[in-house]
């Protein structure tokens, strides 16, 4: 009997009270830190639009000069669909073309191209989302899409930072008063000692690469359907992390 007893003893000191009471803990002067996040959304309100035109031909100068045409063309279309779109060019070239079947040719003697190809592209960012299509589909009587991306506009995208900034602060409250409570102590103990608002994260756009087409020639040119677009809605987020000290 001596020796349970003995037994019993070393257990209840192996137990102490405060495991089965964290409460009870001195949490005076504690440093908690406290992971916070926040994500919000809206609307996209605004479209980058790439055109582009491309031509091929024998001739390096008249394939020059049918691109220079139906870009001006283009530019024109848009302008007139779309005055509040800010358009820019970019990516003019002229590239050669060979033979695809090579006949066995002298050492040393220059391979000569067949033809050329000539293109263009043009840049239209606009908030016009509602006549988007109708603006798409007139272009492309001259031009061709290459690709379509949507977004926020400036207005938007720092309304919307903001709106993320409270977010994940309103969060980083929330959490700071759950551990409060769990701890036992009152939320309004909690002094907020550091706050770490970390990156959101960086989104490079990527050039789009060039895609060989051959364009229709002008007179060509028919009517086109208009198509349909979704703007979506972009989303941010937000981490961050708080040092909470008690008193």
């Amino acid at each position: 009997m001596k020796k349970i007893a003995a037994l019993i003893a070393v257990a209840a000191l192996a137990s102490p009270s405060w495991a089965q009471a964290p409460q009870s803990f001195q949490t005076s002067g504690t440093l908690v830190v406290v992971p916070a996040s926040g994500e919000v959304r809206l609307a996209n309100d605004e479209a980058v639009l790439t055109l582009m035109v491309e031509e091929q031909d024998k001739d390096k100068s008249a394939a020059a000069s049918r691109v220079n045409q139906k870009m001006k063309q283009g530019v024109d279309i848009v302008k007139r669909q779309d005055p509040s779109a800010v358009l820019q060019t970019r990516g003019y070239y002229t590239y050669p073309v060979y033979p695809e079947n090579q006949s066995p040719r002298a050492a040393g003697a220059r391979l000569q191209p067949v033809g050329w190809r000539v293109g263009q592209y043009l840049d239209a960012t606009t908030t016009s989302l509602a006549t988007l299509p109708a603006t798409v589909a007139a272009a492309q009587k001259v031009l061709a899409v290459n690709g379509l991306r949507f977004g926020l506009s400036s207005a938007s995208a720092k309304k919307l930072d903001e709106e993320r900034i409270a977010a994940t602060y309103r969060n980083l409250g929330e959490r700071i008063a759950s551990i409060s409570r769990a701890m036992g102590r009152n939320p309004a103990d909690a002094i907020l000692d550091t706050l770490d608002f970390e990156g959101s994260g960086n989104y490079v756009q990527q050039e789009m690469a060039p895609k060989m087409m051959r364009s229709a020639a002008a007179q060509d040119a028919q009517a086109v359907e208009e198509p349909s677009f979704e703007p979506g809605e972009t989303t941010l987020q937000m981490r961050a992390v708080g040092k909470v000290r008690f008193r």
